[in-house]
């Protein structure tokens, strides 16, 4: 749990509480009329909460990735390019 300090107070106290973070392995949040407005985190915290999220997006691309590779081809239904005066065809690499 975070320890909340409003931010008048937050002012005055801000190398206190840069040392609460940094040595005392803490994290605060400083609050605007009791709702939450930024959080100090340290360094260290920071990098571990910036890799999480980098290793949560890999793994939604990723689903991305294989949902989409799961798509096969489709064929036109018989008479859909002359029906929309499509000229061009699609060939497979190679063919």
């Amino acid at each position: 749990m975070a320890y909340e300090i409003p931010v008048t107070q937050a002012r005055a106290e801000l190398a206190d509480l840069i040392n609460r973070v940094v040595y005392g392995d803490e994290r605060v949040v400083v609050t605007r009329h009791g709702k939450p407005l930024v959080a100090l985190v340290s360094a260290a915290d920071l990098e571990r909460l910036e890799a999480e999220e980098l290793r949560e997006r890999q793994a939604a691309e990723e689903r991305v990735i294989s949902s989409v590779s799961r798509v096969g081809t489709v064929a036109s239904a018989p008479g859909e390019q002359g029906r929309f005066g499509i000229a061009a065809r699609h060939r497979e690499p190679g063919a």
